[in-house]
């Protein structure tokens, strides 16, 4: 049997046969697929191949999309003005802590970049599991901020880390201020065509809809974007989200459409994804001195900083409820490992400190998934 017929195989049942093993050891799915993938890769069942990487980026791509469909860009203005200033006093505490312990600690600059880094492509996750709850509506709202700011800075140190700071990097803030600016202008102009002429919504995106439309137009704003970024040499994540925030902020009837989107994703492109993390953790890696260390401090301080500055929330929703919106931003999986291998690519850390990040970034979904369900299973025997 050829070597790629033996990944198709793997894949499949990892697929398959990830939410049994995650009912069976009462864990959450995600974490399942990181660690079957790391296993049967070192084993030898899953290898390096073009075509597995390309899927792997798009499930990394389409799960930034899903991350975007929580967010209604209508409602975020519509955040009171109180709360919004909490949210960048949220953020303003995570980069101060993040520069103090990277100071502190004399820790490469990059470090001051990776700690603070906010991703709610797992937040989506957490809506599956926990419904709508107020942490979770908090979160994506909080989160969708931090990660727009978390993309600007990967975009910038990107750039920055593979061009210098020159000419290169000036090019890339001039894109993507270009850019931002053409979004908002966008964003403004479909506003407007939809309020003078409510019936085009319905028309791009019927009611009842037997040629599946709302899939086909979805798909089709999804990759502009991405094409967009491409062409731009900016952050494809960054267009994927933008690209998810279109769907609920401009076709509001098509309440659904979101979960039949997240269906799709989480069944098939997303898994493929962090099967492809696991699989590019190479476990001799857990023999070097002072690894299983550094990965526990990182991931400890990633969610200790998050939990406390999530205290500015408290009047809105409550110690246990604020400790869980903290908790739910602690695990910037796929942003930190993305980081963490720009920074590699680049010299910017050691093999060691690579390895690390990755850990401690599976570190934190396991940790973090397993703590979330016990307070939240407290929180319903309490009736709180």
């Amino acid at each position: 049997m050829s070597d790629n017929v033996v990944l198709i195989i793997t894949i499949s049942l990892i697929i398959i046969f990830s939410p049994f093993f995650a009912r069976l050891l009462k864990l959450p799915t995600t974490p399942i697929e990181i660690i079957l993938g790391s296993l049967l890769g070192y084993i030898g069942f899953l290898h390096n191949e073009h075509l597995f990487d390309i899927v792997a980026e798009l499930g990394f791509l389409y799960l930034m999309f899903i991350a975007g469909t929580e967010i209604n860009l209508k409602k975020v203005i519509k955040t009171p003005v109180n709360l919004m200033k909490k949210v960048i006093f949220y953020l303003i505490i995570l980069y101060t802590f993040s520069i103090l312990i990277s100071v502190y600690l004399n820790l490469g600059k990059i470090f001051m970049v990776l700690l603070p880094l906010i991703s709610v492509g797992l937040v989506a996750t957490l809506s599956k599991e926990y419904g709508k709850t107020s942490w979770l509506g908090l979160s994506m709202t909080a989160g969708g901020i931090g990660e727009v700011v978390s993309i600007g800075f990967l975009t910038l140190t990107s750039a920055a880390l593979t061009s210098g700071f020159g000419i290169g990097l000036i090019k890339t803030i001039f894109a993507l201020m270009l850019f931002l600016l053409f979004m908002f202008l966008l964003f403004r102009a479909m506003e407007l065509l939809f309020w003078w002429f409510p019936g085009v919504s319905t028309a791009l995106m019927p009611v009842e809809d037997n040629k599946e439309q709302d899939i086909r137009l979805s798909m089709g704003i999804f990759f502009l974007l991405v094409g967009a970024m491409l062409y731009l040499n900016l952050e494809l994540a960054f267009g994927a989200f933008l690209a998810g925030i279109f769907i609920p902020t401009f076709f509001e009837h098509k309440h659904e459409l979101p979960e039949k989107l997240a269906s799709y994703g989480f069944g098939f492109l997303i898994p493929i994804f962090f099967i492809h993390i696991g699989s590019s953790f190479n476990l001799d890696a857990l023999t070097m001195d002072g690894l299983i260390s550094k990965a526990l401090i990182i991931a400890s301080v990633m969610i200790v900083m998050r939990v406390i500055a999530s205290i500015v929330f408290i009047k809105e929703l409550g110690l246990i409820n604020s400790i869980l919106m903290g908790l739910s931003h602690s695990m910037p999986l796929t942003l930190l490992i993305a980081m963490a291998t720009l920074a590699y690519n680049a010299s910017s850390i050691d093999t060691l400190h690579y390895y690390a990040f990755i850990l401690a970034a599976l570190f934190q979904v396991i940790s973090v998934m397993i703590i979330i369900k016990l307070i939240n299973n407290y929180k319903l025997k309490r009736g709180i």
